[in-house]
């Protein structure tokens, strides 16, 4: 039995349908009892039924027999809500994120237009809004309740809509350098975060409070030695013959003869942050009695934080190992928004499109043009790249040097991606120059200048003469 406030689930297992149906009413016998003393009743037209069903008995008939319950009838339902979890005979989570991904969507419509084209939000807060609002409806259950692979692919693409939305890229924007631009790792990797998350706040929390806790392995290095007894710690043991318990930190065999009970594969996640440390240490743990031989609190939050920055260390790492990014871009995968991402829609959406390698400048070839001109179409001498067009146009030096002085590399190293004043400086380069902005929409007014085509002088006005009279001065 597991209750959450007000919302009860019973679950039992046995080898027959009709004996569960059986201890199921009797279950609900005595617990109608127990609270008819506390003055409690229950909510029986909204009792649920479910059938589970083990991958051996996957193409076994269904079960359709129903319970009764204070003379009513209740069928068995082919998906149950609780807290929030789909939960469908054969536990797939396709149900589940199918509804996550359409409350997403759904989101996501209400709060894209706050950013129409041409205005809206700068991509800061459109990070903001991504990371606080869709992403948590998104992946609601991932931690302990993870999609599949097709599923996962579902999410992602819906995903990839949102990156767009926040850095304003094209679609032929490569997968790994809009990742990468919009500071938005891809779901797989956010669902491997969220498990080692999860599972750190339950091999760190009270072992006398938290009842997954009480579960571990006797050998887990943990500062409390409370474990539950045996006997409710492998529930799974006589299930089935591959959940043999295995020691917490022993590998799953491949191909899987032996498994780790539920509550070990969890634990399991943490190896890699336990290296080092002879304790984990332990959060909440002013809910327990305090003792004398425990650590102080500062120093278990301390390394509670330590071992929280090396998770996100490896998500960092497994973001550039796994999806790389084509050669011509250099900048290193980040989660948290990028300073010009603070600067205007309009403008932070340039920079992204250049930095990115597909804008509207003419180095940079689309799908359908591959074969394009891509010479400067203002000064005619190279290539217009992005570091072309801000650091080397001769067309554009006189702005230059008057707007963008401080600035002399564009590179993933330079100062000018961590310095404001400079970002500001090169945020108003590319609107009084319009660089990278769609030709059709502010065309180049200034004409090329090169040692062949020299600029013409500027053309002085006549002077202008004023008799005034003596009254007048």
């Amino acid at each position: 039995m597991i209750s959450y406030v007000d919302d009860f689930a019973l679950t039992v297992a046995s080898l027959s349908y009709r004996v569960n149906i059986r201890r199921l009413q009797e279950l609900f016998e005595k617990l109608e009892r127990k609270a008819s003393r506390l003055g409690v009743s229950f909510s029986v037209a909204k009792t649920e039924l479910i059938h589970w069903r083990t991958p051996s008995q996957r193409h076994s008939p269904k079960c359709v027999s129903p319970i009764q319950i204070k003379w009513e009838l209740f069928h068995p339902s082919n998906s149950v809500r609780w807290l929030g979890y789909w939960f469908t005979p054969a536990l797939d989570p396709g149900a589940h994120f199918s509804r996550r991904l359409a409350l997403a969507q759904g989101a996501f419509a209400l709060i894209r237009r706050l950013r129409p084209p041409g205005a809206g939000l700068p991509p800061y807060l459109c990070h903001r809004l991504a990371t606080s609002l869709i992403a948590p409806i998104l992946l609601y259950g991932s931690d302990l309740f993870p999609p599949n692979v097709g599923t996962t692919a579902r999410l992602n693409t819906f995903w990839r809509k949102v990156q767009r939305w926040t850095t304003n890229c094209f679609s032929a924007t490569p997968t790994g350098i809009l990742s990468v631009e919009s500071c938005f790792p891809p779901v797989s990797l956010l669902i491997a975060h969220q498990q080692r998350l999860a599972a750190l706040r339950v091999v760190c929390s009270p072992p006398s409070v938290n009842p997954a806790t009480a579960r571990l392995h006797p050998s887990f290095p943990s500062l409390s030695v409370h474990r539950v007894p045996d006997a409710s710690r492998a529930i799974t043991r006589g299930l089935t013959s591959v959940y043999l318990p295995l020691h917490w930190k022993t590998p799953r065999p491949i191909p899987p003869i032996r498994n780790h009970l539920q509550v070990d594969a969890v634990a399991h996640r943490t190896i890699p942050f336990t290296l080092g440390l002879s304790r984990m240490p332990m959060i909440n743990s002013h809910l327990v009695f305090p003792t004398l031989t425990r650590p102080p609190q500062s120093l278990m939050n301390n390394t509670y934080s330590a071992v929280k920055k090396w998770v996100r260390e490896k998500l960092l790492e497994e973001w550039a190992s796994l999806f790389p990014t084509p050669g011509y871009y250099l900048h290193p995968p980040a989660l948290s928004p990028r300073p010009f991402m603070g600067l205007g829609k309009f403008v932070a959406g340039r920079i992204h499109q250049m930095r990115a390698g597909k804008s509207y400048l003419a180095a940079h070839p689309t799908w359908w043009s591959p074969d394009a001109d891509t010479s400067c179409p203002r000064c005619g001498l190279e290539p217009e790249t992005f570091e072309h067009a801000i650091l080397s146009c001769l067309s554009r030096q006189h702005t230059r040097s008057r707007l963008l002085y401080g600035v002399s590399d564009v590179g993933p190293e330079a100062p000018l991606w961590s310095s404001r004043p400079l970002l500001k400086r090169l945020a108003t380069f590319i609107g009084v120059t319009s660089t990278g902005f769609p030709p059709t929409m502010f065309p180049p007014t200034t004409p090329p200048s090169s040692p062949l085509f020299p600029l013409s002088p500027p053309r002085v006005p006549p002077p202008v003469f004023r008799v005034f009279s003596l009254a007048e001065v």
